[in-house]
């Protein structure tokens, strides 16, 4: 169950030290992320405030401390593609288990719906066999356990840590494909009443 203490908001680019603490890990000891060197805090920030500009990014906080982050981003970048996004999600080491993994794709998926977003992407990283200490299949799980099926892998397109690792793809469709499908609505767009409703702290300064 998750602790009533913890709150969902949207992270800002002053956040950037706290989240870079959660993702360094991931770089230097997994294959969670194919990423090989540590980012600046400078681009670190700059990430952050270019998600911003169109899409959520959102961190789970309890008590000033930053538990986890997750956030969108477009998926391949053409036109054709703007009605679909990625997923990314990262947990601090020590506050798996906690339900904030499900508690940010939630409020993810609900904006992402409030947006006029149909399809959200996620890229999987997994085992090109057997588990290691690097990376195992608790990704592909827990996607399947939020509703996202398998969709495609490629086999051994990453290598890091000495070793081989499949990429999967898996899908998650949140709205029925029509024609001329309503515009997508950036995230500064959303107003505080619709973050609220979804359960997320409205921006400070937005009405």
């Amino acid at each position: 169950m998750r602790d009533e203490n913890i709150r969902i908001r949207a992270a800002a680019p002053e956040d950037a030290a706290q989240l870079l603490d959660i993702y360094t890990p991931y770089v230097e000891q997994t294959a969670i992320t194919f990423e090989y060197d540590v980012p600046t805090l400078e681009e670190f920030q700059r990430r952050i405030a270019r998600t911003l500009q169109r899409y959520p990014y959102l961190t789970a906080e309890r008590g000033g401390e930053l538990l986890g982050y997750a956030y969108l981003s477009p998926f391949v970048g053409r036109a054709a593609y703007q009605w679909a996004a990625e997923t990314s999600i990262y947990l601090r080491m020590d506050s798996r288990g906690l339900g904030l993994g499900r508690a940010l794709y939630e409020a993810i998926e609900g904006i992402a719906r409030a947006q006029n977003l149909t399809n959200l992407e996620a890229c999987i990283g997994r085992p090109a066999g057997e588990a290691d200490e690097h990376l195992t299949d608790n990704s592909v799980e827990f996607h399947a356990h939020m509703g996202y099926r398998m969709v495609g892998e490629f086999h051994k397109c990453g290598y890091k840590f000495g070793r081989w690792y499949h990429m999967a793809w898996m899908e998650k469709l949140l709205a029925p494909h029509v024609p001329n499908p309503a515009p997508v609505r950036p995230f500064p767009a959303l107003t505080g009443p619709e973050l609220r409703a979804l359960g997320i702290e409205a921006v400070a300064g937005r009405p």
